[in-house]
């Protein structure tokens, strides 16, 4: 046997370094998995603070009789605390009355907005029939975030989350928001 045919055959006999190859391989895969997974914690974070964002803008606005300008900056202005830490973007704010004839035909009556167009006055919304009840009225909340993965395993440009909440006013049928209603 040829010294070339011996160096082969003992270097295909060998096993010494095997795990360090097979580590080598596999590392890429390992931090891949770990970077996307800490981007996908933190996506569910922010979905959670988005959850919670919503449901703070219902709670609060349905606690008031009149609201004035003022009052709903603050209002819409407790959603990016709520966000905190994750308000590297200002979240997509509306909060509307919705008005429900004694027909059964849904109106806005009153909306208001931070980081987005606020609905249209008197334009018709469709509600889901549970909460369609006749000359009654809504607070319907909705918050919109787009959250930027810090590593990028989940595609470019971000994730939208949303969320939407409907409650009833807390302790009046319907809610004054003086610089567009005089009265309900």
């Amino acid at each position: 046997m040829s010294r070339p045919e011996k160096i082969y055959r003992r270097f295909v006999a060998s096993t010494r370094g095997v795990a360090a190859i097979e580590f080598a391989m596999i590392l890429p895969v390992l931090c891949v998995l770990f970077l996307a997974s800490f981007d996908g914690g933190r996506a569910i974070a922010t979905y959670m603070k988005v959850r919670s964002a919503t449901y703070a803008l219902a709670a609060i606005t349905n606690q008031y009789t009149t609201i004035a300008s003022t009052d709903m900056a603050a209002i819409l202005g407790a959603t990016s605390q709520i966000m905190a830490p994750y308000n590297s973007a200002t979240p997509a704010v509306k909060v509307s009355q919705i008005t429900i004839s004694n027909t059964g035909t849904a109106k806005i009556e009153w909306s208001a907005a931070a980081g987005t167009t606020a609905r249209a006055v008197g334009s018709a919304m469709t509600l889901p029939s549970a909460l369609s009840v006749n000359g009654s009225y809504l607070i319907f909340a909705e918050v919109s975030y787009t959250y930027t993965p810090m590593f990028g395993y989940f595609g470019s440009g971000g994730i939208t989350f949303s969320d939407n909440l409907y409650v009833t006013p807390r302790s009046v049928s319907c809610i004054v928001y003086t610089p567009q209603s005089s009265s309900c």
